[in-house]
């Protein structure tokens, strides 16, 4: 008689979609504020709230931490950056010197259909703001940045302004008021106006003072005065479950979705 065979166990399998649901939910938390500058995200409560273990836990901060969503910090773990005043200044000068040589170049190509797709995504944009959805408004103002820059078919210039804007958005999410998001869309605005009249100058003068008033629109705070509770953080209450349909039902309510 053949031995019954057991079953193997499944550890550590891939989950790619749990991966991205997780991924997804800490960094809205991040791009709506929740999660303040210097917070440090442990990876036991997260692994205890999203019902998977540690291992996946840590896979997804080190993704963050690749695309500089998150500080990884040896020995002490991950954390929400925290920049500096110099830190600041740094990435906002990069960016108006690299967006100046994006819209000049941009003048030279521009056409009524790639204007049309702009102002659809003002409309996006707008409708967020309007709305108080703090992430997708700071993740629609990278986009618009990016429609910019994609159009020139340039890669390098593409993979620069999307390392800049991973540490500006985060500089965002925690530095800015929540109400100043409708000023970025009155300024991408002024932007395209710009386009659409094929003035060179112009352009690069309101992107100039585009990315001066998002510099001064950033109000620095001190350190954090207790860990926030992760679990209201990603609505553990509300999202009662197991494995991946709990994730799922989680980041919905934390997104919106």
């Amino acid at each position: 008689m053949a031995e019954a065979r057991t079953p193997p166990r499944k550890t550590g399998k891939a989950d790619p979609e749990t991966d991205e649901a997780i991924y997804q939910a800490i960094l809205c938390a991040i791009m709506e504020g929740k999660l303040k500058a210097g917070t440090k995200l442990v990876e036991n409560p997260l692994a205890q709230i999203f019902k998977v273990s540690r291992e996946r836990i840590r896979k997804v901060l080190h993704r963050l931490g690749a695309e500089r969503r998150l500080e990884m910090i040896p020995n002490r773990g991950a954390h929400v950056p925290r920049p500096t005043l110099e830190d600041v200044r740094s990435v906002y000068e990069a960016h108006r010197i690299l967006e100046a040589g994006i819209v000049r170049q941009l003048v030279e190509i521009m056409d009524d259909g790639f204007l049309a797709r702009l102002d659809a995504h003002l409309a996006e944009e707008r409708l967020a703001a309007e709305r108080g959805d703090r992430a997708a408004s700071v993740k629609l103002s990278g986009a618009f940045h990016l429609l910019l820059v994609d159009r020139l078919g340039n890669p390098d210039l593409s993979r620069f302004l999307r390392d800049l804007l991973s540490r500006s958005s985060v500089m965002v999410s925690v530095y800015e008021e929540a109400a100043q998001s409708v000023c970025g869309v009155d300024e991408h605005a002024m932007i395209v106006e710009a386009l659409r009249s094929r003035d060179a100058t112009r352009a690069m003068e309101v992107s100039r003072h585009h990315f001066l008033h998002v510099e001064e629109r950033l109000r620095f705070e001190g350190e954090p005065v207790a860990a926030p509770d992760l679990a209201a953080v990603f609505g553990q209450a509300k999202a009662r479950g197991r494995g991946k349909k709990a994730v799922q039902a989680r980041l919905s309510e934390t997104i919106g979705s």
